[in-house]
């Protein structure tokens, strides 16, 4: 299919941004359409070398609100939704879960409902793929990988609110056969990430000789996924992915944290021209929060062997350009830490 009119919820986010920037590069003849409510988390500026391309259009709704997502799909005619838009920290989670039922269940809800109504049944060529995360599956022992078979065991009210939403969108392809793909994936990295999140809040606080606040022990495995290769990887799964299966994306690279923020503190001493062991000196260990999961790690051996998918950037390279990114735009970690890129919102986009 030539022509397609995909919708992105989420577009102006972290992953989201970099799926969008995919997309409307690779493909001129799909029009893109960004559907952003541009909360904390979403800033146009990540999308500034994009944003006048012909292809592109940017959407600010709220997937809270049906009436608004039914007559965009009115309007624009969406024949497929790539969907990342969702609360998305752990530590927000546990302060405010009913915000994140609302917008990562029902805000997916809103988003199938409209797609049933507006498809009217005629599912070829139609596409609803549901963007998710590893946490929904608990956490591992030492030993052992997630699977697309693994079963669910969510501990964190953002895990809950996500495997909820897996929930609805099988569901959703079982009782209205509506056509859908879900991914899992393991943390991501790279440029662009609010710095709420381990490594940017680490590049800011070590720039700024503030202490890095290091959880418990600091002994909690993750496996690291550079952005570019898991928007990489939507888009084969989007394109070549079979209908009504999952796909595990990792990037096959466990670390503990606190062996990646030595790690992080080293090559910021160097980037920096400090001493060697200055940066690790802001490591400040703090109480444990509740909840807390003990090891993520993914088998993505299903997308590579079906799909022919593998991460192309290893951990190391990866965390080398995302630390050069943040530090060669500063001005942007500035504006989006202070709170003043809104300005360009009200500036590009008043109405």
């Amino acid at each position: 299919m030539e022509n397609r009119r995909i919708l992105i919820t989420g577009g102006a986010g972290f992953i989201g941004s970099h799926v969008v920037r995919l997309f409307v590069n690779k493909y001129p003849a799909y029009n893109i359409y960004n559907l952003d409510v541009l909360t904390y988390a979403g800033n146009l500026e990540n999308l500034r070398d994009i944003e006048e391309a012909e292809n592109y259009k940017f959407l600010k709704a709220d997937i809270n609100d049906a009436v608004k997502i039914d007559s965009l799909f009115e309007e624009y005619k969406f024949d497929s939704v790539i969907h990342l838009a969702a609360e998305s920290h752990v530590d927000r989670s546990i302060t405010d879960p009913l915000a994140f039922v609302k917008t990562n269940v029902i805000g997916t809800l809103n988003l199938m409902n409209a797609a049933r109504k507006f498809w009217k049944d005629n599912f070829n060529d139609k596409l609803f793929y549901h963007i998710s995360t590893d946490e929904v599956y608990g956490s591992l022992g030492k030993a052992g990988l997630f699977t697309e078979n693994t079963s669910y065991d969510p501990n964190s009210p953002y895990s809950a609110s996500k495997a909820s939403s897996d929930h609805f969108v099988r569901a959703y392809g079982e009782t209205y056969s509506l056509p859908y793909i879900i991914s899992n994936c393991s943390n991501n990295y790279g440029p662009n990430q609010f710095p709420e999140k381990l490594i940017p809040l680490f590049i800011h606080n070590i720039v700024n000789n503030k202490p890095l606040p290091v959880y418990g022990d600091g002994r909690y495995t993750r496996d690291w996924l550079f952005v570019k290769n898991h928007a990489e990887a939507i888009d084969l799964a989007f394109h070549k992915g079979q209908h009504k299966e999952t796909y595990n994306i990792g990037g096959f690279n466990e670390w503990q944290n606190i062996d990646l923020i030595h790690l992080l503190c080293q090559i910021m001493d160097r980037k920096l021209n400090r001493k060697e062991g200055e940066s690790a000196r802001l490591i400040t260990y703090v109480k444990d929060r509740p909840g807390h999961d003990k090891r993520y790690a993914i088998d993505a051996s299903k997308i590579n062997k079906e799909l022919g998918w593998k991460p192309s950037v290893t951990f190391e390279e990866g965390l080398e350009k995302t630390i050069d990114w943040y530090l060669e735009n500063k001005t942007w970690l500035d504006n989006v830490t202070s709170g003043n890129y809104k300005d360009y919102y009200k500036k590009q986009y008043s109405r």
